[in-house]
């Protein structure tokens, strides 16, 4: 009880300084997807090079994009400067609370910063976009935005733990991008014709892509879709595997 009571504080103090950078997080996961939506749906939309119901499919896959990058990113970042400069993790190490506790905390504080940076989008997407859901899906929807929210978490904390802070600018053009555009928030995945065979099976072995199918399977089903069981057995896989990679480079970090 004493670590959970201790667990608990540490996640609440990185809250805490979360709403006290409020401006700035809210900088950093609003204007990339909100001009992803607003050129490919609404700019393309208006003058007639996509088709009417494209934001259908673009808004679930940007909030699934958003949560899913925003959990990577907020617990890779921080782990890095940890690891670096501000030492700050040797505090972190310090308390009471056993070690593979702390890397947790990481990944729920990602996670936890990634669900909010969806949740913001939906209100962005409707005010821009003229898009309908299917309502009674919402509770599968936020389902699958966690399970997608901790998976980020996960592969970002195997990233904090393994790209040195000298190389972390790299590590964005060389990780997200790839991560970001192979994700399927653009596209619906069960779209992509056999002409496309490599880059399908390269979609399928991003964890993204589940999540912004899952997005779709609850919110606009009409659109085709990877079956929501499959979607929620990959994201657990992909959280625990990529957990557990993570907790062994943590450990290994912190021993060191």
């Amino acid at each position: 009880m004493s670590q959970l009571r201790t667990f608990q504080a540490i996640l609440w103090r990185d809250v805490f300084v979360t709403g006290r950078e409020l401006p700035s997080f809210l900088a950093q996961v609003i204007i990339q997807p909100f001009f992803i939506l607003f050129i490919f749906a609404k700019v393309l939309g208006d003058i007639g090079y996509v088709q009417d119901d494209f934001a259908q499919v673009l808004l679930p896959g940007i909030i699934a994009m958003n949560g899913f990058l925003g959990a990577l990113q907020n617990t890779t970042l921080p782990l890095v400067l940890d690891f670096s400069w501000t030492r700050e993790i040797e505090d972190r190490l310090l308390a009471p609370i056993s070690i593979p506790l702390v890397a947790v905390e990481k990944i729920v504080f990602g996670a936890i910063r990634g669900f909010f940076a969806a949740v913001l989008m939906v209100p962005v997407g409707f005010v821009m976009l003229d898009v309908s859901w299917e309502w009674a899906g919402i509770p599968g929807a936020l389902l699958v935005i966690i399970l997608g929210c901790l998976a980020g978490g996960a592969v970002g904390l195997v990233i904090g733990t393994s790209v040195p802070a000298r190389r972390v600018n790299v590590m964005f053009a060389v990780i997200l991008t790839p991560i970001l555009f192979t994700g399927s928030a653009q596209f619906p995945w069960r779209s992509l014709s056999d002409d496309l065979l490599w880059f399908k099976v390269v979609c399928a072995l991003n964890p993204l892509t589940y999540v912004s199918e899952g997005m779709r399977a609850e919110l606009v089903p009409a659109v085709p879709h990877i079956p929501l069981p499959i979607v929620l057995l990959v994201l657990v896989v992909a959280i625990a595997g990529f957990g557990g990679l993570g907790l062994r480079g943590f450990m290994k970090r912190a021993l060191d």
